[in-house]
């Protein structure tokens, strides 16, 4: 493979449980702006504020004319391609316009609203967008996702997508015990989010490192930080660089949102959790939504 220099072959570290086509991620900005507690990447982009890497759109300028002709580039895996810093340096939005121009197929991964802005450029790609909501309370986000955008704005970004005719889907991802686990809760998420105009649902439990693990249990009361310790520490598993929750919690605490998802007939899927019994999508990322529309134009 040639060298590049700012697009990056997804999951170079092969993990067994990942059942994402093959991919390239694309990150605009190093570090994360919304500090989510739960964030797993903490572990090596570090605690800190995005920042713009230098002479990026060259960069990847000169790396789009290495890579396969109808690649499929996600914006972003691990740092959030549209920090609050986004909305005045518009960097994302004029990657976007030249992953346009090249023509490659677009998947955008966001926790922010400010994604609806750039709907007149994804429009014109062959492209898809998830957004991330983790629970519908507003207060509960503020303390897990300090600086990303309430989970009401994000809903709205939902219907706004899809009155526009952009494929979107929905990642319901951590889900955490003891913390936004409440299987009503869920089934209510989802029910939220499909009705706005989700296309597809992912989730994923929470899979613990010890740095975002000890974060996490900070800024939680003690008896819950006490039980999500000792959940994970002493009855969770190794897998592939995380601690894991044993299979049958897992899927019993993923099931609520399936359930749902079933209900309304839309795709899903689970998120490296080897649980293909929740699992009907064609992608588990939400790619497939990028010839969403085309399909229905031509049926």
């Amino acid at each position: 493979m040639k060298t590049l220099e700012v697009i990056r072959e997804f999951d170079p570290w092969k993990s067994p449980l990942c059942t994402c086509p093959r991919k390239y991620s694309l990150h605009p900005y190093t570090g994360c702006s919304h500090f989510c507690l739960y964030c797993y990447a903490v572990s090596y982009i570090g605690l800190k504020e995005s920042t713009p890497k230098i002479k990026f759109l060259n960069k990847l300028a000169r790396d789009l004319g290495k890579i396969e002709k109808n690649s499929i580039i996600e914006l972003s895996t691990s740092s959030d391609p549209y920090p609050p810093v986004e909305e005045n340096l518009k960097l994302t939005r004029r990657t976007l316009e030249i992953l346009v121009r090249h023509n490659v197929k677009i998947l955008i991964t966001t926790k922010s609203n400010l994604v609806v802005r750039d709907s007149d450029v994804i429009k014109r790609a062959p492209a898809s967008v998830m957004i991330t909501i983790t629970t519908l309370d507003d207060k509960l986000a503020r303390i897990i996702e300090p600086n990303a955008p309430p989970p009401s704005d994000r809903i709205k970004a939902v219907e706004e997508l899809r009155k526009q005719g952009v494929p979107v889907g929905v990642r319901i991802d951590p889900v955490i015990p003891f913390i936004n686990d409440d299987p009503h809760d869920l089934k209510e998420l989802a029910t939220r989010v499909i009705q706005a105009g989700a296309l597809h649902i992912v989730t994923s439990s929470f899979k613990a490192k010890m740095n975002n693990l000890k974060r996490l249990s900070e800024y939680l009361p003690r008896d819950i930080a006490s039980k999500l310790i000792s959940l994970y520490r002493e009855k969770g598993t190794w897998i592939h660089g995380y601690l894991y929750l044993n299979t049958n919690t897992r899927r019993s605490m993923l099931q609520p949102l399936i359930t749902v998802a079933r209900e309304y007939g839309i795709t899903y899927a689970t998120c490296r959790e080897g649980l293909m019994e929740l699992f009907n999508a064609p992608t588990c990322d939400g790619s497939h939504l990028i010839n969403f529309n085309n399909f229905h134009a031509e049926n």
